[in-house]
């Protein structure tokens, strides 16, 4: 067989062969990926994911799709060049077995040619996967977090009944392993298809008919071949099926394990107070336990698996030598074509074993699906939940505002209210009467509030809450959050600093550490009182923003803000008789729903 071949016209005749296998490769993809996303559940949820980075009409253009179909041509040909060095083995063992050493040199020459292009071909097709996958993956972090963060659905996803889990986990890691396994897995069955059809031809050549019971079976290597992986792909699938739903348990639990730890180490010192380690150890020591439990349950499915597939591959190695070897012995063929049959045998056995032994991945990878889509899911269905009409003026005006529990009770009943610029309203009334979430309300972050609630909008409004959010990065970042940092200079940074009693900060201002940690509570609060002066916004909402801070401060920060910033709007919520003194009006909630606007005691 290795003679079959005119070396001299064979790199016309591949290139022939490469353009004509890769546009019927591009119709079958198409063919097969409008069949997958109509009438497959996974085929539907990688559109939703792909389509829009690929799809010509995307932000990329058409460089996305570009890379693809170069990925599919560089794909192709390696599979010719695999070809084309099976002949050339063939030629080489032939001219050993016929002692032709001219042969022999000639073959050696034409594999030092092959091995060459294929090196370079390996090598650029690992390039332009790799891009793809890379930029694939910046568009989809962008796309997705995006998403998350559009219309705070990042917030409003706890109040959905579908509230999805570790939300930062499928973005860190399923974003990450998303596009790698999609390029490894595409790249790998469009391979092992054209590889299955090319040497199925090879194969093909080299079979004899065999004499079974009596029965003469013509191309009986070939038919062997498929027969022996067909039935071992369909029990492999039957054993490794319980695979799917263990990996998607696993990133779960391994998430939840997680999450225990960061939420340990954020609340480190509270529970050091309360000497709670046995309660958090039990609490780790449980969740750990779900990640073992299932962990040993893939050892053992992974066992059955794993171990059908390497008995069926090491049995593939000498099948096709045993059923050759008379035909040799009896002068029939060359010790070339023997070669040339295990590698035809090995290439189809592997190409129809490809799906089989990428079950576990493919696991993995519809648990990736479900936890992206169940995220984009989880954002829109956040999106789609009932809120107030928020809408833009000067001073805060509030029209038959009702807020409600989730269990559909009433916190308050039809509010009217007006502040106008310049003044204050001090919100009181018994611990769960519903202050703080009316200031959710107000901010259009409660989803159980209906009504019309005008105000600054944007930078317009500051909402500070009891523990002002301090973000990572520098002293600066935190100041001028959420603004760049750039945009608040020395001077002005060091001044606030003066003015909210935090001198101490004031050469500190570039330092990047943790300042959630760094700062006590209190600091904290005047660190919100200093962003709140940088901004200077419209309208300002307090909730319990100074309850850390002893009388003689709060009075300080008070007076401040409204010396500083004399024609915005102040909504405070506080338990403190003294806030009395820097409000003109108050609301008063007295719970059943019902409210009180009286001007406060002083």
């Amino acid at each position: 067989m290795g003679g079959a071949l005119d070396w001299s016209t064979e790199w016309f005749t591949s290139f022939v062969w490469i353009v004509g296998v890769f546009a019927a490769t591009v119709v079958g993809c198409g063919v097969v990926a409008a069949l997958l996303t109509r009438f497959t559940v996974w085929g539907r949820q990688f559109r939703r994911l792909a389509y829009p980075y690929f799809s010509p009409r995307g932000g990329a253009g058409w460089r996305p799709l570009l890379g693809v179909l170069l990925l599919l041509l560089l794909t192709i040909a390696g599979v010719r060049l695999n070809v084309l060095l099976s002949y050339q083995s063939n030629g080489l063992y032939t001219a050993l077995q016929q002692l032709d050493a001219a042969s022999f040199a000639r073959f050696l020459v034409i594999f030092a040619v092959l091995a060459t292009i294929y090196v370079v071909q390996s090598l650029l097709a690992f390039y332009v996967q790799q891009a793809i996958v890379i930029r694939w993956r910046v568009w989809l972090n962008d796309d997705i977090v995006g998403d998350w963060l559009g219309d705070r659905a990042y917030h409003r996803g706890r109040f959905t009944r579908s509230a999805v889990d570790n939300p930062d986990q499928r973005i860190q890691e399923d974003i990450a392993s998303f596009p790698m396994d999609s390029a490894t897995l595409g790249v790998g069955a469009v391979g092992s298809l054209v590889s299955l059809v090319s040497f199925t031809l090879i194969l093909w050549q080299l079979s004899a008919p065999v004499t079974i019971l009596g029965a003469e079976i013509p191309r009986a290597m070939t038919f062997a071949a498929y027969v022996y992986v067909i039935v071992a792909s369909v029990i492999a699938f039957r054993v490794g099926r319980p695979l799917i739903r263990l990996s998607f348990l696993q990133e779960r639990f391994n998430a939840s394990f997680r999450y225990a730890l960061v939420r340990l180490r954020d609340n480190s010192e509270n529970v050091a107070f309360h000497r709670g380690e046995d309660v958090e150890r039990s609490t780790l020591s449980s969740r750990f336990r779900a990640v073992i439990d299932n962990a040993w349950a893939i050892v053992f499915r992974s066992l059955k698996f794993q171990g059908f597939n390497l008995a069926v591959s090491q049995a593939a190695v000498v099948v096709p030598v045993i059923i050759q070897a008379p035909r040799f012995f009896a002068g029939q063929i060359t010790l070339g074509d023997v070669q040339q049959t295990a590698t035809a045998f090995q290439q189809v056995h592997d190409s129809l074993s490809f799906f089989r032994n990428a079950y576990d991945q493919f696991a993995s990878y519809r648990a990736t699906l479900d936890r992206l889509t169940g995220l984009l899911d989880a954002d829109a269905e956040a999106r789609a939940l009932p809120s107030v009409q928020l809408e833009g003026g000067a001073g805060l005006e509030v029209r038959d505002l009702t807020v409600r529990l989730p269990d559909d009770r009433t916190l308050v009943d039809e509010l009217d209210l007006t502040v106008t610029a310049g003044h204050a309203l001090l919100v009181t009334g018994a611990s769960g009467s519903g202050k703080t979430t009316l200031l959710r309300s107000l901010a259009d972050l409660w989803p159980y509030a209906d009504g019309i609630v005008r105000r600054p909008l944007g930078d317009g409004a500051l909402f500070l809450s009891q523990q002002p959010y301090v973000p990572l990065g520098s002293l600066r970042t935190a100041l001028a959050y959420p603004q760049p940092a750039g945009r608040i200079g020395d001077e002005e940074a060091v001044r606030v600093l003066r003015q909210v009693q935090l001198p101490h900060l004031a050469d500190r201002l570039d330092d990047e550490i943790d300042w959630a940690r760094r700062l006590s509570p209190g600091e904290q609060q005047r660190l919100g009182f200093a962003r709140v002066l940088i901004m200077r916004p419209r309208v300002v909402f307090l909730d319990e923003a100074t309850s850390a801070l002893d009388e003689g401060l709060e009075h300080t920060l008070y007076t401040l803000l409204r010396d500083e910033l004399p024609d915005s709007v102040i909504v405070s919520v506080g338990h403190r008789s003294t806030l009395a003194r820097f409000h003109d009006e108050r609301l008063e909630l007295l719970g059943g729903g019902r409210w009180q606007a009286t001007a406060p005691h002083r």
